[in-house]
């Protein structure tokens, strides 16, 4: 099935994409699991019936498809080249080949990056990066396992991640529906009910499920948060927090 209209989540991480592709996945009128749909794929090895059968798998009865993604150099290359375009292509104009219609794109943010950071390195060191709403937290012992230089280089990557995202939508003259993770998390439903008007979907009727997943932040996180903070800082003359 080819979608009639298609949107993508960009991301960083740790921002609250995986919670909003459950959640519109849920409404049953959003695309069909709103996933990662390229993770773990080996793009060298893509054709043409690979985006096919991805299509088929991910579109809702209603002809919408959505995935969530990082921005990646080699995917856009990937597609010029299965899909037989042209090398003045422009970005845009290549992703919206590979995923048909795809003018609607959300960017999904996180104003407190210090913690996205600490999250993040959590999520690496623990290999818990969800947790099913009311599952049993994971027994890993992190007490010893923070890293100044780690959470450092992934202040710096999510920078990074989302410059290269921003230098995207510029190009093409994108305004992204941003959403930004703090708010979404007090906002839950109201966000995904505001995701659906922007993409021009009737919610009348449209059931949004619970939250799938409980947070992770905990004690041990935000201890990191704080240390990293001090050590940041501990060379600056005047302190910024």
């Amino acid at each position: 099935m080819r979608p009639t209209q298609s949107y993508t989540i960009w991301f960083s991480q740790r921002t609250g994409s995986t919670l909003l592709g459950a959640a519109l996945g849920s409404t049953g009128v959003a695309g069909n699991h709103v996933g990662e749909w390229l993770h773990g794929l080996k793009p060298h090895e893509m054709k043409v019936e690979d985006m096919e059968q991805m299509w088929a798998q991910g579109t809702s009865p209603n002809g919408v498809f959505g995935l969530k993604t990082s921005y990646q150099k080699e995917w856009i290359n990937v597609f010029r080249d299965i899909f037989e375009l042209p090398k003045e292509t422009s970005r845009a104009d290549i992703w919206n080949t590979a995923f048909p219609n795809c003018n609607k794109h959300i960017y999904m943010t996180r104003r407190n990056k210090v913690r996205l950071a600490v999250s993040w390195w959590r999520a690496i060191v623990s290999d818990e990066w969800h947790r099913n709403r009311g599952e049993k937290p994971s027994e890993v012992d992190l007490a010893n396992r923070y890293n100044y230089e780690a959470i450092n280089h992934l202040l710096l990557e999510c920078t990074l991640r989302e410059a290269a995202l921003e230098d995207f939508f510029s190009e093409a003259g994108i305004v992204p529906l941003t959403i930004v993770y703090e708010d979404f998390i007090f906002e839950y439903e109201a966000t995904v009910r505001r995701v659906l008007a922007f993409l021009e979907i009737q919610d009348e009727g449209v059931i949004v499920a619970p939250p799938a997943y409980d947070k992770l932040a905990d004690e041990v996180a935000e201890e990191w948060v704080q240390r990293f903070r001090r050590e940041r800082q501990a060379e600056n003359e005047m302190l910024v927090w």
